[in-house]
């Protein structure tokens, strides 16, 4: 079974029964009914048209969920007639759907949680570790957006703003997660780019392109995590960095900077250094505090007292540090323990690095950061 096959036609299916007079809730009812039953027989009988068939059953299943529903007779007489099977029109109709999904009826964090659900693919606890709360938390806000939007007509697409939030997170999943999304995430921003004049699309499309240079580098062989300055930078992909480069000075040079554009200065920072010696770790943090300026996310400020450690020294990025009160905060824990180790403290340090493999939030993660603390408790013996 082609599970991404599977994966890259939903969205496009979606799309259809939506047009035909479907809400959302009921049009994702209905498709994930046919996905079930496309693993149950496309691998013994693979059809000719795959997205024409997922349609097909699809909308049988639509139909089928209106007639059994009293509450929803007054629908039938739009949605008793079967649409011949055959093959569907070969349009990509995801990006589309993203704005769908961002309508005015929610708020743009249910809009966003929802979309990465419903068409990113990303499971509840991908998306709550996201947004930073517990999964419970995150299961329930989705099923508030499902519920407000279940008898809504989908003529009224959302904002950019929104779309440019779910495709940042899509990308960041895609990029440090399970799930391998990060390349349809610039696909979609790419064409977003080519229909909106707008400076943050920019950004945003600069950014994923700078970040997605330095995949290949990321991990050794082994499946084990590659920290930035370890990285061989004689494999980054220099065309992508080149044409981030110039989409992200063609943003700036409009004077509407945005988070993503500044994220994406920082990241052309360090793309540009030759080594990690050479990074010019002043002028990072002097984009680090833009971006507190634009957001005041305690992310940011995270980020932020790892590049004043480098310009001015681990005591002034600790100080920094103490700074984001935030103790449960992703990853505060591994950025304390590289500051105590360039500090010398490196009893601290392993401790922290322990305590943060516990709290790491995928296995390559976990592993590196266990590698470091056993590097440090050896050393001190």
């Amino acid at each position: 079974m082609d599970e991404a096959l599977l994966r890259s036609l939903t969205p496009s299916v979606l799309t259809v029964l939506v047009r035909r007079g479907a809400s959302f809730a009921a049009a994702e009812d209905a498709v994930q009914e046919a996905l079930v039953e496309a693993v149950r027989g496309w691998p013994t009988d693979m059809p000719r048209d795959p997205k024409g068939w997922l349609v097909t059953v699809a909308w049988r299943k639509f139909l089928d969920a209106t007639r059994a529903d009293a509450a929803r007779r007054r629908r039938e007489d739009r949605v008793d007639e079967e649409p011949a099977p055959g093959p569907a029109p070969a349009v990509d109709d995801t990006l589309q759907l993203y704005f769908l999904c961002a309508h005015p009826s929610l708020t743009p964090s249910s809009a966003v949680a929802l979309t990465l659900r419903a068409v990113g693919g990303l499971t509840t606890r991908q998306i709550a570790a996201a947004y930073l709360v517990p999964e419970a938390t995150m299961a329930q806000r989705i099923s508030r957006a499902k519920r407000t939007v279940s008898g809504v007509r989908f003529d009224q697409p959302g904002d950019v703003g929104t779309v440019l939030r779910v495709l940042y997170l899509v990308f960041n999943e895609g990029y440090s997660g399970d799930v391998d999304l990060a390349a349809e995430a610039i696909r979609l921003t790419r064409q977003l780019a080519a229909r909106v004049d707008h400076p943050e699309v920019a950004g945003l499309l600069a950014l994923m392109l700078l970040h997605h240079a330095r995949r290949a580098t990321r991990t050794a062989p082994d499946g084990s995590l590659v920290p930035l300055a370890e990285q061989d930078r004689g494999r980054w992909d220099t065309r992508s960095i080149a044409e981030g480069v110039e989409i992200l000075q063609a943003a700036l040079a409009r004077d509407r900077l945005g988070e993503f554009q500044a994220q994406a200065a920082i990241a052309a920072l360090h793309a540009d250094a030759p080594t990690a010696e050479e990074t010019d770790w002043v002028q990072i943090v002097e984009w680090y505090d833009e971006l507190v300026r634009l957001t005041d996310s305690p992310v940011v400020r995270l980020n932020r007292a790892v590049a004043v450690g480098e310009a001015d020294g681990p005591r002034a990025g600790l100080a920094a540090l103490a700074e984001v009160d935030d103790a449960s905060l992703p990853r505060r824990a591994a950025v304390a323990a590289y500051l105590h180790e360039r500090d010398g403290d490196l009893a601290t340090a392993a401790r922290l690095y322990a305590e943060a493999a516990h709290t790491a939030p995928n296995l390559a993660e976990r592993d590196h950061l266990t590698r470091q603390a056993a590097r440090l408790n050896t050393r001190g013996r």
